[in-house]
């Protein structure tokens, strides 16, 4: 046994002895005895003698650290190989262990003494409601052996129907399964009094609804009775017949698809126009398959070309604001264009004189002065006839000038 220690009493041994020195029947002293018989585990037996006591409680505690290295070393192995397959002819070869009631088991046992609990059933396509009931039997007391019975093929077959995995294939999942710690192949469709025994089973888990088949109204009806049977929780929602109802029901979606994944029209039994059906129905869900990712992808590039189209038009509405803005703070009435123009007219009319509007040349002052006939005087000649010649612009300019020199002539005769 994993973990065993040797005594450290009196003798040195391992087994307890009587006040004679002799060992008692079967092993155990009475303290060990009343220990296992006592209403909690821990509980001290009615002994006065100090030495008595001592010793018993060295053995509570030595009884303790071996039951938890024993129930730790069985979980590791349970999570690092599969699950034992059970014979009854092991079973037969020991003692039967002694009956427990169902307080005592919830209580908790000692580590050599665990409670084994059976469950059974057919588990076809093991899913996760077989593997809750089985935790939920794992866990009904501190220290479980969960023994579980796996019904044969033609049990299966008479009593309840086919099977869509073999009976092998359904002992090989229950043995990797970590709550189980022992398996019982071709167990029996209803539980017997020798095959209890034969295993030494303590309790029965299943669901406390009624079980109608082989028929009986219900199978463990004599077990209930019996004040053995520990009732388990179904999983809602999830059973075998509903996986073969979803297969059933979409035939023609799972054709299809081990067609697909290379499977034969004669491995899945389907005909050959039903073989050429699926198959064209498969290329026509490829063409569609394409066609979905072509217009996912062109939404994809549409949506990117609005998107950039988006961008453009924003940038340029920004930019077309702020050219009209820039030309308006130029160009505008209260623009800087304006006040250039009003400072160079300025400029202008401070460095030029006053100039003439546009007209006549004769218009000016000096001009109108120059060109207007001065009064005759008593010696110049009379004025020529229409009849003479037009003299020309030299002969003007001579006239002009003794003309002029005659009136100078004549003003600063005036001033003597």
């Amino acid at each position: 046994m994993v973990g065993k220690r040797r005594g450290r009493g009196g003798n040195g041994g391992g087994s307890p002895r009587s006040s004679s020195g002799k060992p008692r029947a079967g092993g155990r002293s009475d303290s060990t005895a009343q220990y296992m018989t006592s209403p909690h585990p821990l509980s001290f037996p009615s002994v006065t003698n100090p030495t008595t006591v001592n010793l018993y409680t060295r053995f509570l505690w030595s009884s303790v650290n071996d039951g938890e290295v024993l129930i730790t070393a069985q979980r590791e192995q349970a999570l690092r190989e599969p699950a034992v397959f059970a014979k009854a002819n092991d079973c037969k070869s020991e003692p039967p262990a002694e009956k427990l009631t169902l307080a005592q088991a919830r209580r908790g046992t000692p580590a050599h003494r665990p409670v084994r609990v059976y469950a059974d059933g057919i588990f076809d396509l093991f899913h996760s409601g077989h593997a809750r009931a089985l935790m939920q039997a794992k866990s009904l007391f501190p220290n479980t052996h969960l023994i579980v019975g796996v019904c044969s093929d033609e049990l299966t077959h008479k009593y309840k129907g086919y099977t869509v995995m073999t009976e092998d294939e359904r002992y090989d999942a229950l043995r990797h399964c970590r709550y189980v710690d022992e398996v019982v192949r071709d167990a029996p469709w209803t539980l017997s009094p020798e095959f209890l025994r034969d295993h030494n089973i303590d309790f029965v888990a299943h669901d406390d609804i009624p079980y109608t088949s082989a028929g009986s109204e219900d199978v463990y009806k004599h077990i209930k009775e019996a004040g053995m049977f520990v009732a388990t929780q179904r999983t809602e929602g999830i059973s075998t017949s509903d996986l073969i109802t979803r297969i059933v029901r979409d035939y023609d979606i799972y054709v299809r698809r081990n067609l697909q994944r290379g499977y034969t029209a004669r491995d899945l039994n389907v005909g050959f126009i039903n073989d050429k059906k699926y198959r064209l129905q498969n290329q026509v869900d490829k063409m569609k398959e394409t066609v979905r990712t072509v217009e996912e992808k062109s939404k994809h590039f549409v949506y990117r070309v609005e998107e950039r189209s988006q961008d453009l038009i924003h940038k340029w509405e920004e930019k077309s604001r702020e050219f009209i803005g820039n030309f308006l703070e130029l160009f505008g009435p209260d623009g800087a264009w304006h006040a250039i123009q009003e400072r160079s007219g300025r400029m202008l009319q401070a460095l030029s004189p006053y100039s003439s509007p546009r007209g006549s040349p004769s218009s000016s002052p000096t001009r109108r002065r120059s060109l207007s006939p001065s009064p005759p005087s008593p010696t110049s000649p009379s004025p020529p006839s229409s009849l003479s010649t037009p003299s020309s612009p030299v002969s003007r300019r001579k006239k002009g000038g003794s003309s002029s020199s005659l009136q100078k002539g004549s003003y600063n005769r005036n001033l003597h």
